[in-house]
């Protein structure tokens, strides 16, 4: 590169590539690590420890997903396919240079902090073990990649062929079997469509009930619409709005056979399909509750009714793990991790998280924030408040996490529009300080 790296990024993915474009607009050296031999992570189909399938869309619109350096094509459907966003993230990489700070093939094993405040980063590649040294550290290689099973397990044993959402591709694995999904979020979604015209029989279970968003809402993709009020209204109002209006096109998700939702809308990770609630009510997608049990290929359910089938598909989500951080580091876990602005590491400077989070909306626009603030820190632009305030704002931002979502991830959720608004908000507050630091 030239030029001796200040910064070490882990992954080269969305949240990886936008950091690199960040700190090099602000003239910070980095040096990126990258397990897999391609940029693009999650969304590049049939990479080791990628979980695209074939069928994979966007869930948010191409509006409010792109990044703002770097507008999609117009000519783009709304709701791009993984192909396109791959294609689209190498072109990121292509149009601001990025490759050259990119080292494929290289796993990072170790990061470890220094006595005098820098970090040692081990990672190992097609030639061996890589050690740098630098001042800080980004961790942005996402947090889809350990697959979850259902906790804790269900009663009974079964004797079907399971397989998690992150190891499914094609329909083709569906073809022919009574088939099982459990889950409600968009992948659960996504697959109970695909087997719906490839299996023999599709099931669809869900514990609790979920908010189910068509794509398209008044003619237009719906994140747009909930977009233009969270500009106007606080999210409780919104929330009212939201469900008058799906109310309204769509009806209760119970006429559907579906369960009530147990939670607001907005009070959870939005689901949208556009082809589950058709197929439910043409009888090609079987609504289920929750499992009681199994019992060999038998499964039975919380209302007594029992099915055969063939393959269970879990689409439960993923533990959120970073093995290369000392314990230490993460606390009571990643997922609970307090992080200023979900960003900066209270106890450790120099270490600092893109896209350690979940969001109600798209990410790419939030990672593009979060990586111009990290960016602004480390060239000295932006400087954070003290210690005891980043540790106050934590706590606050978490009661308010816990009291809209609950118990379910709190720390990591972050609503889309709010955040955004705030990461701008932080970066302004951040230069005042910054300036005023320089004149004390």
């Amino acid at each position: 590169m030239g030029t001796q790296p200040t910064v070490a990024v882990v992954g080269a993915g969305a949240a990886g590539l936008a950091t690199l474009k960040a700190l090099a607009d602000a003239g910070v050296p980095a040096i990126c690590f990258e397990a897999t031999d391609q940029i693009g992570g999650l969304w590049v189909y049939g990479s080791p420890g990628s979980p695209a399938y074939r069928t994979l869309h966007l869930n948010t619109s191409r509006g409010r997903t792109q990044f703002a350096d770097h507008p999609m094509p117009d000519d783009w459907p709304d709701y791009p396919d993984h192909t396109r966003i791959a294609g689209y993230l190498s072109a990121y990489a292509d149009r601001f240079g990025l490759r050259g700070a990119v080292r494929l093939r290289h796993t990072v094993e170790r990061v470890t902090r220094r006595a005098d405040g820098t970090w040692t980063v081990q990672a190992s590649g097609p030639d061996g073990t890589v050690g740098v040294t630098v001042d800080a550290v980004v961790v942005a290689n996402g947090h889809n990649r350990v697959p979850k099973p259902p906790s804790p397990a269900y009663p009974g044993t079964c004797t079907a062929d399971q397989l998690h959402s992150h190891d499914y591709r094609r329909p083709e694995q569906l073809a022919g079997r009574r088939v099982l999904v459990v889950g409600g979020g968009n992948s659960a979604m996504d697959i109970a469509v695909d087997a719906s015209y490839a299996a023999d029989r599709t099931l669809l279970s869900l514990r609790r009930g979920v908010w189910v968003v068509p794509k398209y809402l008044l003619g237009r993709p719906s994140d747009t619409l909930n977009g233009a009020l969270a500009r106007r209204l606080p999210w409780r109002l919104r929330q009212r709005i939201s469900e008058a209006m799906l109310a309204t096109t769509l009806g209760a998700p119970t006429r559907y056979g579906l369960p009530a939702p147990a939670h607001g809308f907005l009070q959870d990770h939005p689901t949208l399909s556009d082809g589950l609630l058709s197929r439910l009510t043409h009888g090609d997608i079987e609504a289920r509750p929750g499992i009681a049990g199994f019992d060999g290929r038998w499964v039975e359910f919380t209302d007594g009714r029992r099915d055969e089938v063939d393959l269970v598909v879990w689409c439960t989500g993923y533990r959120v793990e970073i093995p290369f951080l000392d314990p230490e580091l993460l606390g009571d876990g990643a997922e609970a991790l307090p992080l200023y602005r979900h960003v900066f590491h209270t106890d450790a400077p120099g270490l600092m998280f893109v896209g350690l989070m979940q969001s109600t909306g798209a990410a790419f626009p939030l990672v593009e924030a979060q990586a111009r603030l990290v960016a602004a820190h480390l060239a000295g632009r932006y400087a954070l408040p003290d210690p005891a305030a980043q540790r106050a704002a934590c706590r606050a931002e978490l009661r308010a996490a816990t009291t809209r979502w609950g118990q379910r991830r709190p720390a990591m959720r972050v609503d889309f529009d709010a955040y955004l608004a705030q990461l701008g908000r932080e970066l302004t507050a951040g230069a005042r300080r910054a300036r005023a630091g320089a004149r004390s």
